[in-house]
């Protein structure tokens, strides 16, 4: 842990996650500098469903740690123009998974059909969670880096990263083609890119990428009102139109292939949801998201090497802004967040 208060600190990674770090960072007063291989939401962040959601099957060990989420991006949205959550709630029934929270209703077949009044057969029951929510995730990664900069955050897209420096044990900066970025902190928050990133300094964080398809649909506005997670699918609307879907990822056979899947789910959609028909495909694709091997995020200061925080984390859109939150005021303030215990990287030391 560090004592002092950090001055120069380097962000790895301008997804969300790594945006909502460079926006708290800075409110705080840090100098802060984002550095992003590609372009601003380019990874996982523009694959995702970006559902707001504190759902779990089974024991939580981050109960703590996503029952805040919400709460956080309440506050986000007075403090960040552009960033809007549509908290229009969430529909689950006929689901697998079990997924359940503290918040859940079991609602009628008359009450659903009042919330999703497209559905052609709506279920005897479902459960609903008006809490839950959803947002544009690219849309949200450009406004908190945009109020980042306002407050003196540098943002370096197209730089890639290509190593540290490290003295007496201690990380003070980060090497790119344009020259080394001197650092008290490093944040490495870049996706399924982080454990290598990581093995640089000396850390094997077991991160894998785990698939799913995503699929984007031109459609008619007020199709969807909410979420919709059901055995059939799962979709959500943007204020726009533009209609989303998941799918999980099954194999590389042809026939489960994005194109594939897309075109399965559109048969599914236009069973269920009356006024469908006209849904055109415009997007289907795999995103990877970082998994870390037993589930749970691993965020916190690596112990191979002072001044080296990590985050990475499913579901890293839902947890990005009480993540960014809490592990600012670890690394600014030095106040450790019992709701990251669970999480710390030194539970990977043999």
């Amino acid at each position: 842990m560090i004592n002092e208060k950090p001055q120069r600190i380097v962000v790895i990674g301008a997804g969300i996650v790594g945006a909502s770090f460079a926006y708290h960072l800075a409110s705080k007063g840090a100098q802060v500098t984002v550095v992003e291989a590609q372009g601003i939401a380019s990874g996982v962040t523009g694959t995702s469903f970006a559902w707001i959601n504190t759902s779990c099957t089974g024991p939580d060990p981050i109960a703590a740690l996503r029952g805040g989420a919400i709460a956080a991006y309440r506050r986000l949205e007075t403090q960040v123009p552009g960033l809007t959550v549509r908290w229009h709630g969430a529909l689950s029934y006929g689901t697998p998974d079990g997924r359940v929270s503290p918040a859940s209703i079991l609602i009628d077949r008359s009450r659903i059909a009042q919330l999703e009044p497209h559905l052609r057969q709506p279920p005897e029951q479902a459960l609903y969670e008006p809490a839950q929510g959803a947002l544009d995730a690219v849309a949200a990664t450009h406004a908190l880096l945009a109020v980042a900069q306002a407050l003196g955050a540098t943002v370096r897209t197209h730089t890639p990263v290509l190593g540290f420096t490290v003295q007496d044990a201690r990380v003070t900066g980060v090497k790119t083609a344009a020259g080394v970025i001197e650092a008290d902190v490093i944040v490495l928050a870049a996706g399924t890119g982080t454990a290598a990133l990581a093995a640089q300094l000396g850390a094997s964080l077991p991160i894998h990428a785990s698939p799913a398809i995503f699929m984007r649909y031109k459609a008619p506005p007020g199709l969807v009102r909410g979420i919709i997670s059901s055995h059939a699918m799962e979709v959500r609307q943007n204020a726009d139109g533009t209609l989303l879907a998941a799918e999980d990822y099954v194999d590389e056979a042809p026939e489960n292939q994005p194109a594939a899947m897309a075109r399965r789910a559109a048969s599914a959609i236009r069973n269920e949801l009356e006024g469908a028909d006209a849904i055109a495909l415009e997007l289907a694709c795999v995103g990877l998201r970082p998994m870390p091997f037993d589930g749970v995020p691993i965020i916190g200061y690596l112990p191979q090497v002072e001044g080296a925080y990590v985050c990475a984390m499913h579901p890293g859109v839902v947890l990005a802004a009480i993540v960014g939150q809490l592990a600012s005021e670890e690394i600014v303030d030095g106040q450790p967040a019992s709701a990251l215990e669970a999480c710390r990287p030194a539970r990977f030391q043999a």
